[in-house]
Order: C-alpha cells, then sequence, then structure tokens
C-alpha cells in the first residue's frame, strides 16, 4: 500500500477513536437540580459563624436559617422547628439568580446532634434544604429509629378548603378543612395514623394539635384525609399550617387571615352611642333634681302675659258694628257771636245737637 493510501485510512481511524471517546464538558458541572446549601466550614464552636450559600432556589425569595439537632439530610428535621435554635436563626433573600450568602451564628438547638444548618422558604412554595454541621461541645444521640412496616408519605399538594363566614368578620375562630392524600410506601397496613396539625404565625414555632384518623392504610395503598384546623378568636395575618407524622413533617400549607373589622365597627359604635345615652340620662336627672323657684318655677318660666279685655272699649258686643267716637266739646271762649272765632267754635242753629254733648243750662 503507498504512502497516499496509508494517511487517509489514519485519519479515518484517528476520527472513529475520537468519536468513541466523551468529549468534556464546556463549561463547569451543572449543580443537581433543586436548591442546595453549602458552609464555609463544617465545625463550628457556640458564640463562632459559619457563612452559609446556597443556589437553585426562587428569585427572589425570604428564607429562614436555623440550627437544628436531630436531623440530617437524609431524614430531615425530626423534630420540626422545635428542634432549632430560633432565637439565632437568620433570614436572607435570594438574589435574581436565586442564590444567596449569609454569616450566621453558631448556637446550641434544644436538642442532642446530629446538627445541621436548616435552610426553608418563608413564604410561596415549600422548598427546604440542610447541610451538615458538627457544633463542637454540644452533645450527640443516635437517631430514634424508623419505624418498621408502614410509611406514610404524601402524594399530591395539600390545601385548605372552607371560607370565612360573617361571625368570622365579628372575631369569631376561623375554621379551614386541610385536605391531603397519602400513601403507604412500607411493606404492612397502617391502621388509625395519628396526625400532628400545627399552626405557627410568622416565625414562631407551631402549636401542634393530636388528630386521629380512623380507617386502614394497607400497602401500597392510598387515602384522601380531611382534618379541621382551627385558630384563636380574633386571629388575623399570616399562618401557616404544618402536617407532621412519625415525627416528620410532610407538608406545610400557608393561610392568610383577614383581619375581623366587624369588631373595630362594633367599638367605633359603642364609642359614639354609649357617651350620647350617658349625656341624655345625665340631662334628664340634672332637670329632675334641679330646684324651682318660689312663685315662677325654673328661671325663664311662669310669667304670663297680661289678659286682654274680651270687649275695648268703644266697641259693641261681638259681632255688632262698633259705636262712632263721640267728639270732644269745642272749649267756646266769652267772644262776641258775630266775630270771626264766634263764627268757627259756634255750632249752627240748623245742625242737630250732638247725643254726647253736654247742653248749658242758664238761669231762668
Amino acid at each position: 500500500m503507498s504512502g497516499k493510501v496509508r494517511i487517509p485510512v489514519l485519519v479515518a481511524a484517528l476520527v472513529a477513536v475520537l468519536a468513541l471517546l466523551p468529549l468534556p464538558l464546556a463549561g463547569p458541572a451543572t449543580a443537581a437540580d433543586g436548591p442546595t446549601v453549602k458552609l464555609s466550614r463544617s465545625q463550628a464552636g457556640t458564640g463562632g459563624s459559619v457563612t452559609v450559600s446556597g443556589s437553585g432556589w426562587r428569585p427572589h425569595t425570604l428564607l429562614m436559617m436555623l440550627v437544628c439537632g436531630q436531623a440530617t439530610p437524609s431524614r430531615g428535621v425530626i423534630g420540626g422547628t422545635n428542634s432549632c435554635a430560633n432565637g439565632d436563626g437568620r433570614a436572607v433573600t435570594t438574589d435574581a439568580r436565586g442564590g444567596f450568602s449569609k454569616k450566621l451564628p453558631v448556637a446550641e438547638p434544644p436538642v442532642p446532634c446530629p446538627c445541621v444548618v436548616h435552610v426553608a422558604t418563608v413564604t410561596g412554595a415549600r422548598a427546604d434544604a440542610d447541610a451538615v454541621l458538627q457544633v463542637a461541645g454540644h452533645a450527640v444521640e443516635p437517631l430514634p429509629a424508623e419505624a418498621s412496616g408502614g410509611r406514610l408519605s404524601v402524594l399530591t399538594d395539600t390545601r385548605l378548603e372552607g371560607a370565612s363566614g360573617l361571625l368570622t368578620w365579628f372575631g369569631a375562630p376561623p375554621s379551614r378543612t386541610l385536605v391531603f392524600t397519602v400513601g403507604n410506601a412500607g411493606s404492612s397496613a397502617i391502621k388509625n395514623p395519628v396526625f400532628q396539625v400545627g399552626t405557627s404565625h410568622g416565625v414562631f414555632a407551631p402549636q401542634w394539635d393530636d388528630q386521629q384518623w380512623r380507617g386502614t392504610l394497607g400497602p401500597g395503598k392510598k387515602a384522601r384525609i380531611r382534618l379541621p384546623v382551627e385558630l384563636a378568636a380574633g386571629a388575623h395575618g399570616d399562618y401557616t399550617v404544618s402536617l407532621k407524622y412519625g415525627g416528620k413533617v410532610l407538608a406545610e400549607q400557608p393561610w392568610g387571615v383577614g383581619r375581623p373589622w366587624g369588631v373595630t365597627l362594633f367599638w367605633i359604635l359603642v364609642c359614639l352611642v354609649v357617651p350620647a345615652a350617658v349625656f341624655r340620662a345625665g340631662m334628664a336627672v340634672v332637670e329632675r333634681v334641679r330646684p324651682r323657684r318660689a312663685g315662677g318655677g325654673a328661671r325663664g318660666r311662669g310669667r304670663r302675659l297680661p289678659r286682654l279685655p274680651r270687649r275695648l272699649p268703644g266697641f259693641g258686643a261681638p259681632g255688632s258694628e262698633p259705636t262712632p267716637t263721640s267728639t270732644l266739646p269745642w272749649f267756646t271762649p266769652d267772644s262776641d257771636p258775630g266775630t270771626a272765632a264766634g263764627r268757627l267754635s259756634a255750632p249752627h242753629d240748623d245742625s242737630p245737637t250732638s247725643p254726647t254733648t253736654p247742653t248749658t243750662k242758664g238761669p231762668t
């Protein structure tokens, strides 16, 4: 075989060998799906701090970081937030890429280790991740053994059913129904399981209430479970309903409760109506107790206008024509009748004498 023929054969063989080899990635290896948490160091003592960084979270999401005991990344926090140092937790918000980095003070949890740094979302869809942390000087005890046989797990997302009524608007206890579907992933049946339903306000630890579901769940079977949830009277704000079974939190559901404005309206009406009623009652008592003045009663009362006569002078009986007023007698001075003054004052002889004019009788 000539040299010109060997070169293409060698090139073809080399290309075939390179095609069988795995090609290197262009960039760094991608992380597994879901949120992740990393610590700057895996061991620290009480009073120190570690830098917690994470990636793969939802952008612009509020997270809570806690040091928890009796927990592992595989089994999670067995006792829930009751096993965490809640007073020394820190909140952090993810950036636009879903990452964060913040220092967390190391504190001893209320239960023994193994311990983790537990990071979970505060609002929105539930998501969490754990990173192993050895708290120097803190007690270490083995985790409780997992229950053999049946094992429950939530198959679908939980939800709260129900609505607030008129009585809730006036301060009655808000109530809902927690609905979820569970399946038995174990090898034996589970009879009458006891669930724990907890309600928490804000960042406070939930208050747990034991509720038993009547029924038997065989291996590989599933069931739809409904459990009642009720808050205290007058409760309002953002709450979280948690479901726990066998010491492990199975699901969490946010619950926003409106303010009972009917109570506020009631107190406003009380503040307006009661003072007005008290004022009116006080005025009635003062009016009754106040002393009266003699002869006239209270001031400004008892004065009467003078009674008018039934018939005024110069007027006749009711219904008759009023009598004409009499003319006053004219003063007649002693003067000559022939003068102008006598003619003005003396009456004419042919005029009748006024009935009201008195006649002077002279000496006979």
